[in-house]
């Protein structure tokens, strides 16, 4: 297995495997007739542009705790119920997600259905829209290279009309290793559809639609050597997750709807000691450790820094920054203060206390109770914002 390193922009990742396997075994028993199968005439570029640009919207991310903005494409994939197809990684870390229709320029605001991480698939869902039509989907399984292809997306978010990319399948069950370097993430996709249609940053969760007109891939990365210069998730695994999270079956990597966010920034781990935690946190964030603990929030994550003074508690979550704005910080919670219980469950750890508020719901309001620098026990309700999108 060969794997290759791809970009993410917002839109892009990639990875190679090839599949081959044998025919299969014919039975003896009676002989058949074969009758000569027709392949659909190839359509032209026109009119494969006429049956998949109107399906096509642009997506748009708010990263309020990033101070950024992410552009992306998706698809119709449900006109009545107004689902939306695109990659989950175009809405990483947002707070709210709009669609805007290129033939109107008119926007919306999406729910987020939900998303499979590892297949880097998001269902998005607005409230239908007149003249917004589902895209015909094809069967991905029936790809092999040399098919022609046209890639449509958002290129570079720059939003109008789609930008069109043609060219053909190189490979298919690709494996690659997509890197986002904006984002500070990288994942591996199996299974990918690689392409010579030029996938640019911006065309991420557009579809790429094969000589009938129909689409057979979403457009995930952009290659970064070589013949194959994009890279698509296959329309059947896409559709397989968007089955899942539509059904609203649990699953590992899925996460349906969003959950509640408390607006403190703390690690990923299991440790119990705030002390380790502190330990861990003085490694991977950024800036040197903030004698005085503050300023008591900062306007996004970038700014945090490891605090210097933590509060005495034997277990907990260290909180390593408070954002401003969000309900940790109007309750007064602090850099350093160590957080023991919410919404009446025990805090053992930073992954723990991450897991007990993702399951409340946006809007609720939480008891919470923590320990300060100081050593002073303090609880307070606190009303939880929606949590960026994971």
């Amino acid at each position: 297995m060969a794997v290759l390193g791809v970009a993410l922009g917002v839109g892009g990742i990639a990875l190679l495997r090839p599949f081959t396997s044998g025919p299969p075994p014919r039975l003896a028993a009676k002989a058949a007739t074969r009758h000569p199968h027709t392949a659909p005439r190839p359509l032209s570029n026109a009119v494969i542009r006429a049956r998949i640009e109107p399906s096509v919207v642009d997506v748009t991310g708010t990263l309020t705790y990033d101070d950024e903005t992410a552009s992306g494409t998706g698809f119709v994939i449900d006109a009545r119920t107004g689902l939306i197809l695109t990659n989950n990684h175009v809405i990483r870390d947002a707070t709210s997600v709009t669609i805007t229709m290129p033939a109107t320029g008119q926007s919306y605001p999406a729910s987020i259905v939900g998303v499979d991480v590892a297949a880097d698939v998001a269902v998005l869902q607005i409230s239908p829209v007149a003249g917004l039509p589902a895209a015909p989907l094809g069967d991905s399984t029936t790809v092999t290279a040399g098919a022609r292809v046209m890639s449509f997306g958002n290129q570079a978010g720059a939003g109008g009309s789609p930008t069109v990319a043609p060219g053909v399948i190189t490979g298919t069950d690709r494996t690659i290793q997509a890197d986002d370097g904006a984002a500070g993430f990288s994942e591996t996709l199996h299974g990918m559809l690689a392409t010579t249609a030029q996938i640019e940053p911006g065309d991420s969760g557009g579809p790429l639609a094969d000589s009938a007109g129909a689409v057979i891939g979403v457009d995930t990365a952009a290659g970064t050597s070589g013949a194959d210069t994009g890279y698509a998730i296959p329309i059947n695994a896409a559709m397989a997750a968007e089955r899942q999270i539509t059904g609203r079956q649990q699953g590992q990597g899925i996460s349906l709807g969003v959950g509640g966010f408390l607006g403190v920034v703390v690690g990923s781990g299991t440790a119990h000691s705030p002390a380790v935690q502190q330990a861990q946190e003085r490694s991977v964030v950024a800036g040197a450790p903030n004698p005085s603990n503050s300023p008591r929030c900062v306007p996004t994550q970038e700014a945090v820094t490891a605090p210097a003074t933590i509060a005495p508690a034997p277990a907990g979550a260290l909180v390593v920054g408070v954002l401003c704005g969000t309900g940790a910080a109007t309750a007064g919670i602090a850099p350093g203060d160590v957080i023991i219980t919410a919404d009446g469950h025990q805090v053992q750890s930073a992954a723990a206390l991450t897991a007990i508020v993702a399951g409340c719901p946006p809007g609720a309001v939480v008891p919470v109770t923590w320990v300060s620098t100081a050593g002073h026990a303090r609880t307070s309700l606190i009303r939880l914002d929606p949590a960026p999108a994971v």
